[in-house]
Formats: C-alpha cells, structure tokens, sequence
C-alpha cells in the first residue's frame, strides 16, 4: 500500500499529524479549576437507596443515594456514599442501580480526605470510544490509507473547533470571521485528505470556499431580515450570565449557520468533481461544453437528495418542538413566525442555496481547469 501513495500525500499527512499534536496540546485559555479540591473519577455503583426518591407521575425529584467503590483516581479502591440529586427534569436527572458505572465528582477536606461525592452521569467513555473505533475500522477497511486521512481529517476538525473556533469567540473575535476561516481551512484540509492533490480536488476547493462564502452572506442577509436574535440557540443566554456579556449572540448564531452546511457544499462538490473526472478518463476527447453539461445534469440529482438529507438533518433535531406545536393545536402562521422554527428555516434554505450554486459552480470550474488531453488522461490513470 505504501508504493502507491503520493509523496505530497505523504507530506500532507505527516504535516497534519504534527498539527493534531499541536492542537493536542494548545491550551484554550479556560482550564482553569472552577472547584477546589475536587476530582472527578470513574466509580462501580454497589448498591442504591431510593427512600429519598418522591414520584410525581413521570418525573422523580428527591435524593438517590448510593454507595460507590472509587476506581480511578487518588482514592482508587475505596468505598464512599454518594448523592444524585433528582429534579423532576428527564433531560437531566438520570437513575442509577447497582452495578451501574458512574462519573462522580469527589470533594476533599484540608486532610485530602473525601467529604462529599455528587454522581454526575452514567459512564459512557467506553462505549463511546468502542463506537468510534468500530467508525474508524470500518472506514480503514473500506478506504485504505484515505479512510487514514480520512479521519485524522476528522480528528483535526474536532481539534480545530474546540481549540481555535470555540476559544477565539469567546475571546470576543469575531464569531463570523473566525468561523469563515476556520470553516474554510477545514474544507482545505478535508478535501485534500480525501482526493489529495489532484484537479478535482483543487476544483472542489474553489467551488467550495466560493459557496461558503456566499452563504456566509446570505446569512448575514436574511438573520437580519429574520430579525432573530442568536440566544434562540439553546444554551446561548447562559453565556451571558456566565459573564461573556460582549459576546454577539447574533454573529455566533450566523456563523453557525455557515457552519452547519459548509460540510454538505463540500461534499457535493467533491462529488460533482470526482464524476467529471471519470468521465474525462473514460472519454478524454470530450468537449469543454459537453463536461459541463454533464456537471451540471449530475448536479441536478445529487441535489435533490443533499437538500431532502439537510432538511431531514435540521428537522429530527427539532421534531418533538413540532410534535409540541401539533399537540396544542397551534395555528400554522404561529408556527412560522415563532423564533425557533423560523431560526430553523433559515439554517435548511440557506444551505439549501449552497447546494443549489456549488452545482453549476463545480461544473464550470472543472471545465475551465481540467485538461481532458489524451496523453494527459493516460498520465492521470
């Protein structure tokens, strides 16, 4: 496998790898220790005690209490009584029994010794890397050292978000600007980890960062038009409490909407791009005209299916507000005009104006920039 790999690929990814680690080890600015002497460590639940736990119907409010044995940390191996306060909320409170793993912050007194264990969730870390390690077996198996790249591509966009996107606006920079570039780096590195540094890959960059571009503005545009304001995401007011009073909720809220659909505009057009150049493979005489028309009748298909996958994307985020809104009878204008349904036609049809112009823009793109000589097709296989 490795007499087939480019040399620049090689270097790509060697550069990457080295930027990943970077990023590793980039502090954020925010690590600070909000509770002293506290540790959050991995625990078996060993038995529970549910006298505490009043129930109201559905919701359960009260004090689960339960005794744990630590297995991580410095106080590996003992056994303390921890608590699990109860709200009545089913998004946040959760129930434990025995044998259960739980994430448990432990709290010391002056003598190292522990004075207080609050269970904080279910212990998902194992599963969670045995999912993601089933994604990565598989896409290697299937791809090769692309699915390689593949996903050191994905691991350096995780990376970037929360060490240089997330930091850089809460550092008050632009949310917009951060996210264009950040976005657009992303794309860069996306594309050339999957399709190396090839003429669909360059084609594919363009149009992309063109498009990204463009909905950026279109943003912009109809957020304002919109007049919707950005603590409609949830969780964005309690930036605000938490003292980033600055901070434009609105850009963020823009920026993000660039965001979401720069991943579907760049797929679609390394799609589009991929198709053309098997075609000038398969027929190097083809005309500039007839490639684009070609480009474009692709186009035509693949969009259908990208806008319908963005619109079922945004609408299962957000299919119980709708069961809400049907369960109560609300009038359908109410609907419409209500922020948070409207915040989500925003997001779908400004991606969806993405995916309709990165189309025509591959297809004219790969006609001006790919050489369908014969020889130079030959040389390409």
């Amino acid at each position: 496998m490795l007499q087939n790999i480019n040399r620049k690929e090689l270097v790509f990814t060697i550069v990457i790898l080295i930027a990943i680690a970077i990023l590793t080890l980039l502090p954020t600015g925010f690590q600070k220790q909000e509770y002293h002497f506290t540790e959050g460590v991995r625990a078996k639940v060993i038995s529970v005690n549910n006298i505490g736990v009043h129930s109201s119907g559905i919701y359960n409010i009260g004090d689960q209490s339960a005794l744990i044995e630590i297995e991580t940390g410095s106080h590996k191996g003992e056994q303390v009584q921890a608590n699990n306060m109860l709200t009545g909320s089913l998004s946040v409170d959760k129930i434990f029994q025995a044998g259960d793993k739980a994430w448990v912050l432990l709290g010391f007194d002056e003598d190292n010794k522990i004075n207080f264990a609050n269970m904080i969730d279910h212990y998902r870390i194992d599963k969670e890397i045995l999912l993601i390690g089933t994604f990565a077996l598989v896409i290697i198996i299937f791809s090769g050292f692309t699915g390689v790249r593949t996903l050191l591509s994905f691991t350096f966009t995780l990376l970037s978000i929360w060490k240089i996107l997330i930091p850089a606006m809460l550092y008050g920079y632009n949310p917009l600007i951060v996210a264009l570039l950040v976005g657009n780096v992303l794309t860069v590195v996306t594309l050339i980890s999957v399709a190396g540094f090839t003429r669909k890959a360059y084609a594919s960059i363009i149009s992309a960062v063109t498009c990204s571009i463009a909905t950026c503005l279109l943003a912009i545009l109809f957020g304002s038009l919109f007049n919707i304001h950005g603590a409609v995401m949830e969780g964005a007011e309690s930036l605000l409490y938490a003292g980033f009073m600055d901070l434009d909720l609105t850009l963020v809220f823009q920026g993000g909407i660039y965001l979401a659909c720069s991943g579907a505009v760049l797929d679609l057009a390394i799609d589009i791009s991929s198709a053309l150049e098997e075609i000038i493979h398969n027929n190097p005489h083809v005309t500039k005209t007839a490639l684009m028309k070609s480009g474009l009748n692709i186009g035509k298909s693949v969009v259908g299916g990208q806008t319908t996958t963005l619109l079922l994307a945004y609408m299962g985020s957000y299919i119980t507000v709708m069961m809400v809104f049907m369960a109560q009878g609300t009038p359908l204008m109410n609907i419409l005009n209500s922020k948070p349904i409207a915040a989500e036609i925003l997001h779908t049809f400004v991606g969806c104006i993405g995916l309709v112009l990165v189309s025509p823009l591959t297809s004219l793109i790969c006609g001006l920039i790919y050489d369908w000589d014969s020889n130079t097709a030959q040389n390409q296989g």
